[in-house]
């Protein structure tokens, strides 16, 4: 324990000794908050409403079969001691197949909406990397640090400016793609 605490305590003192020689020499520090960058940004949001609407069909679906479910059991509840046996067999097995799909549709439609969801963010992290890059070569800065930074002054977060380049791109990519036209249902 005193060897992992010492070491420890080594480890920081070099760190610092190495940061503040580092500083000394002209060397710019950034900081940027990876997490607010990357929930905060209109790619997040443009992708968070694409995958809305392209899963809206199969969340419609599990809301009808959840109301048909709902349905049987109902019927179940009220009219269960009037039926006959083989009635109430039928009825419950309907009830019992019911349960069993829609448990399988909601499986398969977490997995798909998070296999996409992940689909998403793996392009969005590299649009956002992409973005630290430019503003650190915009600025001149040395070392840009994101997790793991137990205190930052506004001086150093850069957060903000990687937003602008985001949402410039965004826009820039907005104007250079017209939206789709919505097709209705007859």
């Amino acid at each position: 324990m005193i060897r992992k605490f010492s070491s420890l305590l080594a480890i920081l003192f070099c760190s610092v000794f190495l940061l503040s020689n580092a500083y000394a020499e002209g060397t710019r520090i950034a900081f940027v908050n990876v997490a607010k960058a990357l929930e905060d940004s209109p790619q997040a949001q443009a992708a968070n409403k694409r995958l809305e609407i392209e899963f809206a069909p199969r969340n419609r679906a599990l809301l009808l079969q959840r109301k048909q479910l709902r349905a049987y059991e109902d019927k179940l509840a009220k009219n269960g001691m009037q039926m006959t046996e083989a009635q109430l067999e039928v009825l419950k097995r309907s009830v019992r197949d019911a349960k069993r799909e829609i448990r399988r549709a909601q499986e398969d439609y977490r997995e798909d909406l998070n296999i996409r969801r992940n689909e998403e963010l793996r392009k969005l992290q590299k649009r956002v990397k992409q973005a630290i890059v430019t503003v650190s070569k915009q600025n001149n800065y040395d070392i840009v640090v994101g997790e793991g930074v137990l205190y930052s002054s506004s001086r150093v977060d850069i957060t903000k400016d990687i937003l602008k380049v985001l949402t410039a791109e965004f826009k820039n990519a907005q104007v250079a793609q017209p939206p789709k036209p919505v097709e209705k249902k007859k």
